[in-house]
């Protein structure tokens, strides 16, 4: 038997992503519910959520990113055995956490009409947007609750639990989005503002619910769990040293997305709202890519924390064969079904024949992106992440610079903006491969 014989298996690795798998597709119902019943609103609606969803996800993404580094370091020390330490990241990254949420609160709340205007040219979309905003702001403390806790979860590959937290959110999310949205159950009909305050109200449920769960059903003398002593400034600091590079790497990642879309915005209502349907089809495609992405950051740094160093690049090709397999099935089966898909999200003939040749763009696309995701997560599970944010930086400035050169200088159509994905994924990719196959994240110590 040889040393690499000990590797995960493919049965470990998804018995691992199944439940992430479950609970990304519960909570990506709230995304869906979102299109689906504001594209039977209006297109300005429609377009709205787009761009107030996607500002919101961008700041999003700054706690999203921390949580990605404290999951970093909980896996590494999972993979050492040395739970205490574990408790200690997870209270001081709540700490911090909570702080953040309170800054980007008060930022939207008080700042966001400012920072919008400038950039959309519709003023009922700019509206719209505002509306939706407001309210959605006050999701971002429970979010970030969960944040925290996924990572602890996905760290220490206890993903279980993921899944009933997903579908407690997505249950009240199609509740209350019927009910708030057209006014149903005896609820005032609320619009595009119903959507975001049932959005926030959804995320606080799940959030109590996941810490409920922790509290009851978690070891926590084990690893030192909720201690919630004084801050630590030195355990924060370790964390924000490879949290730092994440929460910039995501952070524009999404401001890339929504830089693409106010770039589509230049083209028209009817082509934002086209591509709002296909934003939301796409991230439930890439429900799997994230799931596996996420799953590929934790297995490379546990496995770095084992000292089992040689096992990272055959587990990243184990999961990238796993991945393309799934993506590759999902886009075949989409690809023969675009008219139903598309339905799910507006009633309007010419809306749905006008959407597809960008549906099919998109389905193109995810098969790069089962790569480039999967090689991507390599690198940042390494512990490397101020070389990921470059490979990112690089990617988005590509991306945003063949986007604009589409739709502002050569005014396509929107379906072939939508192309630039294609460089977006190839680009990742290839940086991604190169920086893995060089072996100098090997010496990489946290």
């Amino acid at each position: 038997m040889t040393q690499l014989d000990n590797l995960p298996s493919y049965r470990r690795i998804w018995n691992i992503s199944l439940p992430l798998i479950l609970s990304l597709i519960a909570q990506n119902v709230v995304n869906v519910t979102d299109t689906a019943f504001l594209g039977r609103v209006g297109e300005v609606e429609l377009g709205a959520a787009a761009i107030g969803g996607l500002f919101y996800i961008s700041l999003f993404m700054l706690g999203f990113g921390f949580g990605i580094g404290g999951q970093i370091l909980i896996a590494r020390r999972n993979g050492e055995k040395n739970y205490g330490e574990i408790g200690r990241i997870t209270d001081n990254s709540l700490y911090f956490l909570f702080g953040l949420s309170l800054i980007l609160f008060l930022l939207i709340r008080f700042f966001s009409p400012a920072m919008l205007r400038p950039m959309i040219s519709s003023t009922e979309i700019y509206l719209a947007s505002l509306d939706f905003l407001q309210y959605r702001i006050y999701g971002i403390f429970f979010a970030f609750g969960n944040v925290l806790l996924r990572a602890f979860y996905i760290g220490t590959t206890s993903t279980r639990v993921l899944t009933y937290n997903a579908l407690i959110m997505a249950g009240a999310n199609v509740f209350l989005d019927y009910a708030l949205i057209f006014g149903n159950f005896g609820f005032p009909e609320m619009g595009i503002k119903g959507a975001a305050i049932a959005s926030a109200i959804s995320e606080a449920l799940s959030s109590i619910f996941i810490f409920g769960y922790t509290f009851k059903m978690v070891n926590l003398q084990k690893y030192n769990l909720f201690r919630f002593g004084r801050l630590d400034w030195k355990v924060v600091k370790t964390t924000l040293d490879i949290s730092f590079f994440v929460m910039l790497q995501y952070f524009l990642s999404l401001a890339g997305w929504f830089a693409f879309f106010m770039i589509i915005e230049k083209l028209g209502e009817r082509p934002l709202a086209i591509s709002n349907i296909v934003r939301s089809a796409y991230i439930v495609f890439m429900i799997p890519v994230f799931a596996f992405g996420s799953i590929t950051n934790s297995l490379v740094s546990n496995l770095i924390g084992e000292g089992k160093v040689n096992f990272v690049i055959p587990v990243i090709k184990k999961v990238v064969l796993m991945n393309f397999v799934l993506i590759g099935g999902i886009a075949l089966i989409s690809a023969f079904i675009p008219r139903f898909i598309i339905s799910i999200y507006t009633t309007d003939p010419e809306l749905i024949n006008q959407t597809i040749p960008t549906f099919y763009v998109v389905l193109s696309a995810l098969v790069l992106f089962s790569f480039a995701s999967i090689l991507f997560n390599g690198v940042s599970g390494t512990a490397n992440t101020a070389t990921a944010l470059w490979i990112e930086l690089v990617t988005i400035l590509v991306y945003l610079i063949v986007a604009w050169f589409l739709a502002v200088y050569l005014k396509l159509s929107v379906e072939w903006v939508w192309t630039s994905e294609y460089i977006y994924f190839l680009v990742m990719s290839i940086l991604s491969y190169l920086y893995l196959k060089s072996g100098r994240w090997r010496k990489k110590i946290v």
